[in-house]
Formats: C-alpha cells, sequence, structure tokens
C-alpha cells in the first residue's frame, strides 16, 4: 500500500531546484507523479504529487526540512488518498481582452455559476503586438459537470465576453 502526497513548494528561482525536490523524493523511495511549476515574478512555485511508501514519510519530511535551510519552502496539503478521475465534459478556453482589474473575476464568476471546475489555469500580461497595448490572455483546461454541454457555457461566456470586449474560445 502506498501513500499519495501532495505538496507545495516556493522558492526565489534559481537552477537546481527541481533536482533538489526530484532527489529528497527518489532517496526517500517515493515516485513524483504529478506537478505543474512556473516561474512567477523572480519566484519558483510549485504543486507536486508523491506516491511513497508509509514507513519511509518521515524520512521525507527530513528532507524537505533540510531543504528549508536553503529557502525552499514546502507545505504539505494533502496526504488522503489519490482521487478518482472526475466525470464530466473536458473543455479548453482561451481569452483575450485589453487588460483592466477584474477580467478573470468576471470569467470565474460564470464558470462558478454552471458548476465548472478549473483544472488547469494560465494568464499573463503581454505587449498587444498591433497597438501595444496590455493585453491579458488566459488559457484553461476546465471539467463541466454532468449534465453542461459546452455550447450552453459557451453562450454564457460569450454573453460575458461582449460585455467585456473580450475574445473568448470554448473549444470542446
Amino acid at each position: 500500500m502506498t501513500s499519495h502526497l501532495v505538496f507545495t513548494v516556493i522558492a526565489q528561482d534559481r537552477p537546481g531546484l527541481v533536482d533538489r525536490l526530484a532527489e529528497a523524493i527518489a532517496v526517500s523511495g517515493g515516485n513524483w507523479v504529478e506537478s505543474s511549476m512556473a516561474r512567477l515574478g523572480g519566484e519558483f512555485a510549485g504543486i507536486v504529487s508523491v506516491d511513497i511508501d508509509p514507513d519511509s514519510i518521515g524520512d521525507l519530511h527530513e528532507r524537505f526540512d533540510a531543504l528549508l535551510t536553503d529557502g525552499i519552502a514546502i507545505t504539505l496539503r494533502s496526504d488522503a488518498a489519490r482521487a478518482e478521475a472526475p466525470s464530466g465534459y473536458a473543455a479548453h478556453l482561451d481569452l483575450v481582452s485589453q487588460d483592466h482589474p477584474g477580467i478573470l473575476r468576471q470569467i470565474t464568476k460564470v464558470l462558478n455559476e454552471h458548476n465548472v471546475s478549473i483544472e488547469h489555469l494560465e494568464t499573463a500580461v503581454v505587449q498587444g503586438s498591433m497597438s501595444g497595448e496590455k493585453l491579458f490572455k488566459a488559457s484553461a483546461d476546465l471539467r463541466l459537470p454532468d449534465g453542461l454541454g459546452p455550447s450552453e457555457l459557451g453562450e454564457a461566456l460569450q454573453e460575458t465576453a461582449a460585455d467585456m470586449m473580450a475574445d473568448i474560445n470554448l473549444i470542446d
């Protein structure tokens, strides 16, 4: 029987961070299963899931504690059993809008009203290639609840897009 751990990591970005985490996990006998990591504003942040023998969890914690002295903060978020694959329809959302406060809030409000789960989200503010104005871009992988079709969600998102003059594409 293995335990499933999910933890977050944040540190000032520098070469070798992922190697240090991978070494601590491997030496403890853990298996790195999934992760999502990124450099944001000079910081390195991520979330990692690991399968490990329950008897080795203490060793892994000791190795993570040693990383704290090097400025690598690790927080255990879950040690529950691995969740089952979610049901429902998968879709992808791309959004582009002139940057202004509240864009993400307007979109997530529509998603929440339709009980849609965000499985992955990336956002950025970039310079427009033609106008040079700041553009807000978002890309999200979504999980629609059973009974909600992409066309119904697409209509609700398009209403919001029209209100904020944004381009939203929902790809199913």
